[in-house]
């Protein structure tokens, strides 16, 4: 009986390499009354031994089961490095040396529609307003595909096909600044009647209804405010264009007004020429402006 007993461990003690066999032995139903003190004692290391295989293959899988619950608690997020990188009009982002970088949109979609055509300050027609952005930013990095070097400060002037443009001269050119206030001041009386001004440009609006003084320059202040969406203290010619597209079709005067806003040629328009424009008193004008600039920081920068 003791050599089935010795025989037994020896194939155990072989297959001791095995995993399978360890995880396996069940020695539970071993009859060991007919075994000696080694006998018994190896036997007892086999079971200690099995105990501590099960001890670790528990503590994998808990180690396992604690990181798939971490991960899911704490997912990886991949950091879209182009989010954080904003574009002009006609550029878009991309990875560049894993580095973010504008670079100009290389195609624009094909517009088949021609509502979708616009009209530029050339009187030149575009199929659509992302060709207009794609030529200015070509043109901007001398790109092979520029057609003109002037196009670099080209914008749109409204949408649709361009028309014959009618001359303003005379007395037409020298009425306008007078009805460009008025209408700027209606503009802002409109916005406020529904409620859609800040409280601070509410405010402005309701003295301009009660100090005729004020009614002009408040207008020409919070539309030029509104217009600097950059906040960089000055107007380009692109962020014009809420002003200039509503009323080229109906004020002829418009594009030559605000191209004459322009007294420096450097296709920006500062505050000081915005009020020369309008024929409104420049000190008045920056007092004005020092009040936005106080009561809302971020609008003008």
């Amino acid at each position: 009986m003791r050599s089935i007993w010795l025989l037994l461990g020896l194939a155990l003690l072989a297959l001791s390499q095995v995993q399978a066999a360890e995880e396996d032995l069940d020695l539970s139903d071993l009859d060991l009354s007919d075994m000696d003190e080694n006998e018994e004692e190896f036997l007892r290391l086999l079971e200690e031994k099995a105990k501590i295989k099960d001890v670790e293959r528990e503590n994998e899988i808990a180690n396992q089961l604690a990181a798939v619950q971490h991960n899911l608690l704490n997912p990886v997020v991949e950091v879209d490095l182009c989010e954080t990188m904003p574009c002009g009009a006609g550029r878009i982002c991309q990875l560049t040396n894993e580095k973010p970088e504008c670079v100009c949109i290389p195609d624009c979609p094909e517009e088949v529609d021609t509502r979708r055509h616009v009209c530029t300050n050339t009187n030149e027609t575009w199929p659509s307003d992302c060709s207009v952005y794609q030529q200015r930013c070509w043109c901007d990095i001398q790109h092979e595909g520029c057609r003109n070097p002037d196009n670099a400060h080209m914008h749109i002037d409204y949408y649709g096909a361009c028309h014959e443009p009618r001359i303003c001269d005379g007395e037409d050119l020298k009425e306008f600044p007078r009805r460009m206030r008025d209408w700027l001041f209606n503009v802002m009386r409109d916005l406020a009647e529904r409620d859609e001004l800040t409280e601070h440009y509410m405010q402005m609006e309701l003295e301009a209804e009660t100090n005729n003084s004020r009614r002009w320059s408040n207008a020409a202040v919070w539309k030029w405010c509104d217009l600097d969406g950059d906040t960089d203290r000055s107007v380009s010619r692109h962020e014009l264009f809420p002003i200039r597209a509503p009323l080229v079709s109906l004020e002829h005067c418009i594009a030559p007004f605000l191209e004459s806003c322009d007294s420096n040629n450097d296709h920006r328009i500062t505050l000081i020429e915005w009020g020369a424009c309008l024929e409104l008193d420049a000190d008045d004008l920056m007092e004005r402006c020092d009040d936005v600039q106080k009561a809302q920081p971020h609008l003008l920068g």
